[in-house]
């Protein structure tokens, strides 16, 4: 199968870039230092990779997520990073799993659900999920009253990980870092879990790092001094193209995350507009209807999300096809 026997907009993932940025993850955080996050590409193949990488647990967002990844055979250790009300099915999968708690509310539902051990996640300065840090010690001791085996605390320095500024990054982190640790100190446990892409190197007092986006990147981590390669891009054909000097490719907000801002192209070309089915651009060279260019997302995991499956290419080859499986809920 070839590049223009695909229907685009497509998702394609370059193989050689891809194995490199495994490749070089791999030999950064070897093994249990690092958990791949597979809300970043939601798909089962990728994450074997990762496993063939010598990386064996796993981060998820999703319910959906675990059971996938234990369905598939992926599940010796599986960290549920996200709180959850319902967790019936989790109890029920075979693979070990561990959910993140950080309230009584969600320390009940692990322990009616059948969930045997539990993060306490800390806010650390992102304001999403995470108790106080002076909570942590009371919420692990009510875990372990409902029987639960609290394996340590989880943070996320989400508000950090996408700063250009290295040493701000670093200096930042480190006061991130330093509210987990002390929440570790009243907690226990053998897990420090914390960390992204933008921090897999500043980040070395977690005992492992939730990385996900390196395997695929996009225009915002590439903007950082990571030696990770933009692998993924979604294939697109120009449908027309205006004398007065810009011209339309078929992808726009529906197959595309565009809350980091816009996307980038590749040769050059400028995007002026994204609407629903569309991309306006500039073309730094002349194209012509049919034509295939390539556009850089800037924010790789809602767009995995938005397509069903991921090609696999080298030049103008497809070597393979991997379902995007973990989509949804």
């Amino acid at each position: 199968m070839k590049l223009a026997d695909l229907t685009t907009p497509a998702l394609v993932v370059d193989a050689q870039a891809l194995d490199q940025n495994l490749k070089l993850m791999s030999q950064a955080l070897p093994g249990p230092r690092l958990r791949p996050h597979v809300k970043a590409h939601k798909c089962t193949a990728l994450a074997r990779r990762q496993l063939e990488a010598g990386h064996r647990g796993f981060t998820c967002a999703t319910i959906r997520e675990v059971a996938g990844m234990a369905a598939a055979g992926l599940g010796e250790d599986l960290l549920l990073a996200n709180e959850v009300l319902d967790c019936s099915r989790l109890g029920r999968v075979e693979a070990r799993v561990t959910v993140a708690v950080d309230s009584e509310a969600t320390i009940d539902a692990a322990a009616r659900g059948g969930v045997k051990e539990v993060l306490i996640d800390v806010n650390i300065g992102l304001p999403r999920c995470g108790c106080q840090p002076q909570l942590a010690a009371p919420l692990a001791e009510l875990a372990r009253k409902k029987g639960l085996v609290v394996r340590g605390v989880m943070g996320y320095e989400g508000h950090v990980v996408g700063l250009e500024d290295r040493a701000l990054r670093q200096e930042l982190t480190e006061e991130c870092m330093d509210i987990l640790m002390a929440a570790h100190e009243e907690v226990g446990g053998e897990l420090i879990s914390a960390g992204g892409t933008g921090t897999y190197d500043t980040n070395t007092r977690a005992t492992e790092i939730q990385a996900g986006s390196y395997a695929l990147m996009d225009t915002t981590y590439a903007k950082l001094d990571i030696p990770f390669q933009q692998a993924l891009a979604v294939l697109s054909t120009v449908i027309s193209v205006n004398p007065n000097g810009y011209a339309v490719c078929n992808s726009g907000l529906k197959s595309l995350g565009m809350d980091h801002g816009n996307p980038g192209m590749d040769d050059g070309h400028s995007v002026f507009l994204v609407a629903d089915e569309h991309i306006t651009f500039g073309p730094a060279a002349p194209v012509v209807v049919g034509d295939l260019v390539r556009v850089r997302p800037a924010h790789v995991d809602p767009t995995v999300a938005y397509h069903e499956r991921i090609h696999l290419v080298s030049g103008d080859d497809v070597l393979e096809t991997w379902a995007v499986d973990l989509r949804g809920w």
